[in-house]
């Protein structure tokens, strides 16, 4: 079965390599057979491992790739992660659209099980947001999995999250909440963002399922949870750091979502080395 990411690959490697590789092909001997090495120039958490074996699959079937260590285990700097075996001219082509993958979804799974660390021993999860790099959300919410974290909506046809554009819109909480729920079918929970206590006691008149409450400092957060107390779902959301998050965490609310997980993470630093 074709994983619905393929097609990703594809597109990539369409936009890399184009009508072909011409440096390769003119310095690499096509009969060439070699070894290399994928080596962490960083600690790491390793994710994509299928992904880079697809590209070079899809450049050259007779490439074979060996992990090291397993998907979302840790690399330390210095650290081989996986080899590669087979035609010179494939691993080199082929090189740079799966270290771009890597690199990213790596970047996606260390960042949120640093999150992740920060928040150990309280109740709270670490949750991603839609701020992903277009046509890559798939991806990188797998890798957010991989890091320890958990998924939020895929896309705006996956759950009814009411933001305060839409609130405004409505003319408040009540109205904007009243709406959803005529619309809403059985399975659809509906979550709105608060920015005040007096908009959460709304939310909970309204019977919301989850309440987000957005930009609140922690102590405000404290308040929020004290007043809804266990009647909805809690998720903070804004500004989260790795300096902050513990503060949140301990507030004692559900979930905190974390958007720099996915569109500030960043790439690992590894390097490929042929022989």
């Amino acid at each position: 079965m074709t994983p619905s990411w393929s097609r990703m690959i594809d597109e990539a490697l369409n936009e890399d390599v184009g009508r072909g590789d011409l440096t390769t092909n003119a310095v690499v001997p096509a009969a060439l057979q070699t070894d290399a090495v994928l080596v962490a120039k960083e600690d790491l958490v390793v994710c994509g491992l299928t992904v880079m074996a697809e590209v070079f699959r899809k450049v050259d079937p007779r490439i074979h790739m060996m992990p090291e260590i397993e998907e979302g285990a840790g690399a330390m700097a210095g650290n081989t992660i996986c080899t590669f075996r087979g035609p010179a001219r494939g691993i080199l082509t082929g090189e740079r659209v799966a270290l771009n993958f890597f690199q990213n979804l790596s970047g996606v799974a260390t960042l949120t099980r640093r999150f992740v660390e920060r928040i150990a021993g309280t109740n709270a999860r670490i949750i991603d947001t839609r701020k992903t790099i277009p046509g890559l959300r798939t991806l990188q919410k797998y890798a957010v999995r991989i890091g320890g974290g958990a998924n939020h909506r895929f896309g705006l046809d996956d759950g009814i999250l009411i933001k305060d554009n839409h609130i405004a819109i409505a003319g408040g909480v009540a109205e904007a909440m009243r709406r959803a729920q005529e619309r809403a079918i059985h399975l659809h929970r509906i979550e709105i963002e608060c920015a005040t206590l007096d908009q959460v006691r709304e939310a909970l008149e309204a019977q919301a399922r989850v309440i987000m409450l957005d930009n609140m400092t922690p102590d405000r957060m404290r308040e929020a949870v004290a007043l809804i107390r266990g009647q909805a779902l809690v998720e903070a959301s804004g500004n989260m750091t790795l300096e902050n998050v513990r503060k949140v965490a301990e507030t004692g609310v559900d979930l905190i979502s974390v958007g720099a997980i996915t569109h500030s993470s960043g790439g690992v630093d590894v390097s490929l080395r042929i022989g």
